[in-house]
């Protein structure tokens, strides 16, 4: 039986790919921080698609949560999909931002990452078989004033996908840097971004919701596509950015969230 790793998977995205890949046979391991939330979604999974399912909680911004799932990975013989999902923003000025806030968005984008990805590969590379799937934003290209690490941190994960991509050619190994846009999750709901109203001034097209960015890219695997965007409103804006309309953007944004 295969085994699916997901990070962040007590909400959104995250709970989207569980539920998606439980559907398909996978048995689950689910890592988040919410104990309660993870407990709840593994006992419906298990009982609705007859798979094993069990959690971790690890806070992801710590190394010794990071080392906690490591080990797990470090023990597991079929694990076919990791994804890591996990990931947060705190909008502000960076300079007004705390340190430590910037090196928790870094650890549990970039770190975490990084370190679980290395932990899978072997394994999976003496299987030639397995996929990988990391969550970037469209933050990355368009990189938005009061998100400065978060859009770094975005951009870094497709780099490093994009050239690991080329470097497990004939493997059997697929990663995906995930690119989504607006998608209709908890990520605005924080206190943080309370004030700015994110969901109320964002125009209701350019909204996804996590099963349609999920779908997206399990369709996108079979095709061993690389950088993958949801959504024809956000293969647009990046096309857009990318060829001069950046400033524009950018511009929108700071009127409708000036920081």
């Amino acid at each position: 039986m295969s085994i699916a790793l997901i990070t962040g998977a007590s909400s959104g995205i995250g709970a989207a790919f569980a539920r998606e890949l439980a559907a398909r046979g996978c048995d689950l391991i689910l890592v988040a921080r919410r104990a309660e939330r993870l407990k709840q979604l593994t006992s419906e999974l298990k009982h609705r698609h007859a798979i094993r399912a069990e959690f971790i909680v690890a806070d992801l911004t710590a190394a010794e949560g990071i080392e906690r799932v490591e080990r797990c990975i470090s023990g597991l013989e079929t694990l076919e999909f990791l994804v890591n999902n996990a990931g947060f923003a705190v909008p502000g000025k960076f300079a007004d931002v705390p340190l430590q806030t910037h090196l928790d968005i870094i650890g549990v984008h970039v770190l975490a990452a990084v370190r679980l990805t290395y932990a899978a590969l072997p394994k999976m590379i003496v299987r030639r078989n397995g996929a990988i799937i990391t969550l970037s934003s469209i933050g990355a290209f368009i990189p938005n004033p009061g998100d400065a690490t978060y859009c770094a941190s975005k951009a870094y994960l497709n780099v490093f996908t994009e050239t690991l991509h080329a470097e497990l050619q004939g493997t059997g190994i697929c990663v995906q840097a995930l690119i989504p846009g607006f998608t209709d999750t908890e990520f605005h709901d924080t206190p943080q971004y309370g004030s700015y109203q994110v969901k109320a001034k964002i125009p209701k097209f350019l909204w996804m919701t996590p099963d349609a960015v999920v779908q997206e890219s399990l369709n996108a695997l079979k095709r061993d596509q690389v950088m993958v965007i949801p959504g024809f409103q956000n293969r647009a804006m990046i096309f857009l950015a990318r060829i001069g309309f950046k400033g524009i953007f950018l511009k929108g944004l700071h009127n409708l969230f000036p920081i």
